[in-house]
């Protein structure tokens, strides 16, 4: 199944992220974790890609597993900074011979660790660019997503600035979108408001971020530039075990997901950080709420 497809016929779609774990027990754990999402029926799952192309090996590798091994549609990340083009258009190709039919087109960022990292000369250096080189070499064969960034991405100087490359993503041939986490839905309604006023129609997915660790999630935020609301972080802070801080995460996130509902969202990506239970607690909770799903 083409996601772009699907949303275009105004499918409503459930989906979730994992990253490719680093040996065998994670990815024992990541596929125990699969396995019980798959039984809610997500109309796609993705797999992120390390920055400056460090998981390459290791994304094909999950993604060949969940796309052969399941009964998931399967939407792989790719990065463009850390590959030349001849580079990218090979993994497109692999992809294209898996029977692989989605991919989340991405700048990438630069390794933390490596800050003297410079891109190979001949890389896109954006994501409208893989975009294009996409469409100009395999047509329509992928549905390709894009980014979105509801507070606007850290290099942006405001939120006009981030809906016009948006824009240039989308015209590149983009065909529908999954925002980075945010917290306050106002942020999501107001971008998606500019997208309608500059004439994009494009599905914009929100992205939900179950917060089961508030020191984990708090640096999320801070390095993506999402803003947790202060009441949520008082309440956090006044926690008294990661069981309460649990539960009031996922109360949140219901409370989020429900409000979003109510505003016709296209879908709802959670970020599942290759976890299962915080997850299910909030489908299960939004359940009865949902759109019905084809």
């Amino acid at each position: 199944m083409k996601v772009g497809e699907y949303l275009k016929e105004g499918g409503f779609s459930v989906s979730f992220e994992f990253f490719p774990p680093k040996d065998e027990e994670g990815e024992k754990r990541l596929f125990e974790t699969v396995r019980k999402l798959e039984a809610l029926r997500p109309t796609f799952v993705s797999v992120t890609y390390g920055a400056g192309g460090s998981t390459r090996d290791r994304t094909r590798k999950v993604v060949k597993r969940i796309h052969e091994e399941t009964g998931l549609t399967v939407v792989a990340h790719l990065t463009c900074i850390a590959h030349t083009k001849e580079e990218l258009l090979e993994i497109l190709s692999d992809y294209e011979r898996m029977g692989v039919e989605n991919l989340l087109a991405l700048r990438g960022d630069v390794p933390r660790d490596k800050p003297h990292w410079r891109p190979p000369e001949g890389a896109c250096s954006y994501a409208k660019e893989l975009v294009e080189l996409v469409r100009k070499h395999f047509g329509d064969y992928f549905s390709v997503g894009v980014a979105a960034y509801p507070e606007g991405h850290p290099e942006s100087p405001n939120l006009e600035w981030e809906v016009k490359y948006f824009k240039e993503k989308v015209e590149a041939g983009a065909d529908f979108a999954i925002t980075q986490m945010f917290f306050v839905n106002d942020y999501y309604y107001r971008f998606v408001e500019l997208c309608r006023k500059a004439g994009l129609e494009v599905p914009v997915i929100p992205g939900i971020m179950p917060i089961t660790n508030f020191k984990q999630i708090s640096k999320f935020a801070a390095l993506c530039g999402a803003t947790i609301p202060q009441s949520l972080v008082e309440r956090l802070e006044r926690a008294k075990s990661p069981e309460e801080v649990k539960k009031i995460g996922v109360e949140f996130a219901v409370e989020q997901c429900l409000d979003l509902l109510e505003h016709g969202v296209p879908g709802l990506h959670f970020y599942t950080l290759n976890r299962s239970d915080a997850t299910l607690k909030i489908y299960r909770a939004i359940e009865p709420y949902l759109p019905r799903r084809g």
